[in-house]
């Protein structure tokens, strides 16, 4: 069942959500598409070979380094990082056609690419993911089982980071275990707050 949808057609807006690696940041993706339908997920560039169980132009658009670094230099990617030897960005003229057609856009970014795009979008909607304690965080990474003790160590060295910035964001929202639908909840009313507000935001791009 879907929520009702605010009228988006003149100011639609530009969520960024972000948070350190275990906040359960895909599966309130996940539930956020099953709500909403008037909310565009920007599906992002990235060089890496697609793993086994991603789809094309659905997890990522996946291209050469040659075609990304040709859409750099001609200013199509809004965002853009350098991880793990790969490049991955954010498609500019997607952001702009959702947002021309009138649906809100949401991107799940990385703290710095967050900040990237306050400073070229400085309405962006920054919302912060976290769990209600960094103990929960740690037993949620563990439970992977895919991280080495110093892996491990090193993401929550990266989180603690993370967590350091948390005042740059507009919104923190809080999914502790067991509540995933309350915290999906909590960001479908900041959205619809937003689009509330008496003054509301205009995006350029």
């Amino acid at each position: 069942m879907t929520d009702p949808k605010p009228t988006q057609n003149q100011h639609p807006l530009l969520i960024v959500i972000s948070g350190p690696s275990g906040v359960g940041k895909d599966s309130v993706l996940r539930g956020l598409k099953e709500r909403m339908d008037n909310l565009h997920f920007v599906v992002t560039v990235n060089t890496r070979e697609p793993r086994p169980d991603e789809e094309e132009g659905v997890d990522y658009l996946f291209i050469s380094e040659e075609e990304f670094q040709r859409m750099l230099a001609n200013g199509e990617l809004l965002e853009n990082a350098h991880v793990y030897n790969d490049y991955k960005g954010v498609p500019r003229e997607q952001v702009r056609s959702a947002m021309a057609s009138g649906k809100d856009v949401l991107l799940r970014l990385d703290v710095q690419g967050a900040a990237t795009i306050r400073e070229v979008a400085q309405e962006a909607i920054l919302i912060f993911l976290n769990t209600a304690s960094e103990e929960e965080l740690v037993e949620r990474l563990r439970s992977r089982g895919t991280d080495s003790a110093e892996d491990l160590e090193k993401r929550l060295q990266t989180a603690r980071e993370e967590l350091a910035r948390i005042d740059e964001y507009d919104y923190v929202v809080i999914n502790a275990e067991g509540q995933l639908e309350e915290a999906i909840t909590r960001i479908i009313e900041i959205i619809s707050l937003e689009h509330q507000r008496e003054v509301r935001r205009q995006v350029s791009l």
